[in-house]
Order: C-alpha cells, then structure tokens, then sequence
C-alpha cells in the first residue's frame, strides 16, 4: 500500500499564522494526526513530520519525505488574509497544475467542498519547498482561513468531517 507522508505545518517557536489567540501550529498538528489516522485505517501506510509541538524547516521536512520513499507529500495548513473575515474557503497548492500532485489536490479540494467549504481552487505555488524539493507528487492544503470566523466555526464544527474529506481525497487519488 502506498507511503503517504502527513507534514503538519509550523510548530515549536513557529505558530503559523495567529487569530484571536488560536494558532495554526496546533491546527495544524491535530488535522494531520486525525486525517493520519482515518488513512491508517484503510490500509495506508502514514509518515508524519511531526506529532508533537516541534519545528523543522520546510527543507527539513521535504528531505525527509524523501528519505523515506513516500509516494505522496500532503502538507496541512490554515490559510490567513491581511484583514479578519476577508476571505473564506479552502485552497490546495501544487508546484503546477498537471500530473499527480494535481489530481490529488483537485481530488482533496472537491471534498473539502463537499464539507461545506468554499472552493478558492488548485494553485499554482512553485517557490514554497514543501513542493518544490519533495520527490514524489506533493500538495499543500489550506483547511480554511485561520482568520474568518466562518472558518474557524466549520473547521471546529465539522473536524472530523475536514479530516474525512482530505484522507477521502488521498484515498480515491491512491486508489485511481
């Protein structure tokens, strides 16, 4: 079964982004233990970054994915926006648009939508080293605005539907 490396963004002295006291750090880590979760129990094999409140480099995180041979990279976030309730939804980024990486990333969004989210799409983002020096197809998911209320209402409220809906998107993308 397939090797699918979970990268819960930030930690240790690097919160990510901050709102009303609440950080993306610890978001971050309890999503990507929860969707961790969800794949072990259909079989797939899950390395994670971290599963503590430590930091690592992006770089380091991206080298370790490839050292161990995984076969999918998914780095998990909270997006933010200059100004408190601006923007709403969820973005999945990807070096480009095509291949692998893509299909993941338009299969996690289209479940995230279908949570309940709004769809701000698949995104174009080559200068972020999660993607960039990662070896197999990588993808990093902005679960919501950390900074919008209505975000943080339907992470908190539908969490183990968020986390559903990204392994599901793992899943059928192992799966096709």
């Amino acid at each position: 079964m397939a090797l699918v490396v979970l990268d819960a963004g930030h930690g240790g002295n690097n919160p990510g982004a901050v709102y009303n006291g609440r950080q993306e750090k610890d978001d971050a880590l309890a999503l990507a233990l929860a969707v961790g979760h969800i794949l072990e129990e259909n079989g797939v094999n899950v390395y994670y970054t971290r599963t503590t409140d430590v930091y690592e480099s992006p770089y380091q995180k991206a080298m370790e994915g490839n050292a161990v041979g995984a076969d999918y990279f998914v780095s998990i976030h909270r997006n933010s926006s200059p100004y408190p309730n601006q923007y709403t939804g969820v973005e999945t980024l990807v070096y480009n648009r095509y291949g692998e990486a893509a299909r993941l990333a338009r299969n996690i969004n289209e479940r995230l939508v279908q949570a309940g989210y709004e769809d701000q799409g698949v995104n174009e983002q080559p200068d972020l080293v999660v993607l960039n020096r990662t070896e197999m197809p990588s993808v990093l998911v902005e679960a919501g605005f950390i900074n919008t209320d209505a975000d943080n209402r339907l992470f908190d409220e539908r969490f183990g539907e968020t986390a559903r809906a990204i392994a599901d998107g793992i899943l059928e993308t192992i799966r096709e």
